[in-house]
C-alpha cells in the first residue's frame, strides 16, 4: 500500500530485500511524526511508535489479527493493529454474519474469531440442550463461511472502500492490497505463479469463490498467457503458507525475555549477549522447523508423484546448505546498543 502511494524506491530498483523493506517502513513511520501536536499527544504517538517498531520484524511472517463477525472494520484490538493505525491504512476484512438470520445472529453474537470457537467448545460440553443447539449452529456457520468472505460481507465492503482507495484486505490468513475502481473491488496480484506474467496487476473481487477476473495495470481485462499459471500459483501460495503458519505458531510459542528477572546495572556487553543467546535459540528453533516443514510438504507432493521423490532429495540438500550459512551468520551477528 505505501509502496503505491507513499514510499518511493530508487529508480530502476527491481529487487528489494526483506531487510531493506523493513529499513524503507521504518525511516517512513520516523518521518510520518506530526510535528504540531501537544505533549499529550507526543507522549502517546511515541508510545505508539515505539510498540509499532518492537513488531514490525513480524510483517515478514504475519501478524496477528482476530476479525469480529459485525463489521468490515471491526478487528479486537490487539498490539500488531498499531501499525496500521499509525500508519494510516485502512484495514478491511469480510467475514460478516447476514444479519437477517436471526440464528446465526444470536449464535455468533459479539464474539471475535477466537472467542466463538472458545464458545462452540464450552456449548459442545454443556448440559444445556438450547446452549448445544447454539453451538451447533456456530459451528456450522464457521464451516458454511470457510472461505472467510460471505456476500453480505462483501456488499458491506462494496460500500464501505472508497473509490481510490488503497486499503489492505484480511482472508484467510493473508493480506491483500486492495482498491476500488470504478465501483469494483480489486486485489494486487502477489503469487509466485505470477511472477513471469507482468501483465497480471490486479484480480476483481466480485464473488466469495474466489474465481475473479485478471486485469492489467489499468483495470482492462488480461487472462494469464498460460492456463497452468492460476493452478501453479496457488499450489506455491499453499506450500508457503503451511511452512508461514508453523512459523508463527513457533513464534507464538518462544518465550519473550522476562526482563523484570534482568538484574539492575547489568552491563551493555552482558545484556547483549543474553539477547544474543535469546536470538541464536530462536534462530535454531526456526530453522529446524522450517526443515521439517519443507520435508513433510515434499512427502505430500511425493505422494502424487513418485518421480518427484527422487527429484526432491537433491533439492533438499541444496537447501540445507543455504540454511547452515544463515545459521552461522546468525552466531557470528553482534547485537548494537
Amino acid at each position: 500500500v505505501l509502496l503505491l502511494s507513499q514510499i518511493k524506491l530508487p529508480p530502476m530498483m527491481e529487487i528489494i530485500t526483506a531487510e531493506q523493506l523493513m529499513e524503507y517502513l521504518g525511516d517512513y513511520i520516523l518521518d510520518a511524526k506530526p510535528k504540531e501536536i501537544s505533549e499529550i499527544q507526543r507522549v502517546n504517538y511515541e508510545q505508539n511508535m515505539s510498540d509499532a517498531m518492537a513488531i514490525l520484524h513480524k510483517l515478514q511472517t504475519g501478524l496477528d489479527v482476530n476479525v469480529k463477525f459485525t463489521g468490515v472494520r471491526v478487528f479486537e484490538y490487539t498490539p500488531e493493529c498499531i501499525v496500521f493505525d499509525l500508519l494510516d491504512i485502512p484495514l478491511y476484512h469480510g467475514w460478516l454474519v447476514d444479519p437477517q438470520v436471526a440464528d446465526i445472529v444470536k449464535a455468533v453474537g459479539n464474539c471475535s474469531y477466537n472467542q466463538l470457537v472458545e464458545k462452540i467448545i464450552s456449548c459442545k460440553q454443556s448440559d444445556n440442550s438450547e446452549l448445544v443447539s447454539e453451538g451447533f449452529v456456530a459451528e456450522q456457520f464457521l464451516n458454511n463461511t470457510a472461505t472467510q468472505l460471505t456476500y453480505h460481507g462483501l456488499c458491506e465492503l462494496t460500500s464501505a472502500v472508497q473509490e481510490g482507495e488503497l486499503c489492505v484486505f484480511f482472508r484467510n490468513n493473508h493480506f491483500s492490497t486492495m482498491t476500488k475502481y470504478k465501483g469494483q473491488l480489486y486485489l494486487l496480484v502477489t503469487d509466485q505463479g505470477f511472477l513471469t506474467e507482468e501483465k497480471v496487476v490486479w484480480e476483481s473481487l466480485h464473488n466469495v469463490d474466489g474465481d475473479g477476473n485478471f486485469c492489467d495495470s489499468e483495470f482492462h481485462l488480461r487472462p494469464p498467457s498460460d492456463p497452468e499459471t492460476v493452478y501453479r500459483g496457488q499450489q506455491d501460495q499453499i506450500d508457503q503458507d503451511y511452512l508461514m503458519a508453523l512459523s508463527l505458531q513457533q513464534e507464538q510459542q518462544n518465550q519473550e525475555i522476562n526482563w523484570e528477572q534482568i538484574p539492575e546495572g547489568i552491563s551493555d556487553l552482558e545484556l547483549a549477549k543474553k539477547l544474543q543467546e535469546e536470538e541464536d535459540r530462536r534462530a535454531s528453533q526456526y530453522y529446524q522447523e522450517q526443515e521439517q516443514a519443507a520435508a513433510q510438504v515434499q512427502q505430500v507432493q511425493g505422494a502424487a508423484s513418485p518421480a518427484s521423490v527422487r527429484q526432491s532429495g537433491s533439492n533438499e540438500r541444496k537447501r540445507k546448505e543455504p540454511r547452515e550459512k544463515e545459521r552461522e551468520k546468525e552466531k557470528n551477528s553482534c547485537v548494537l546498543l
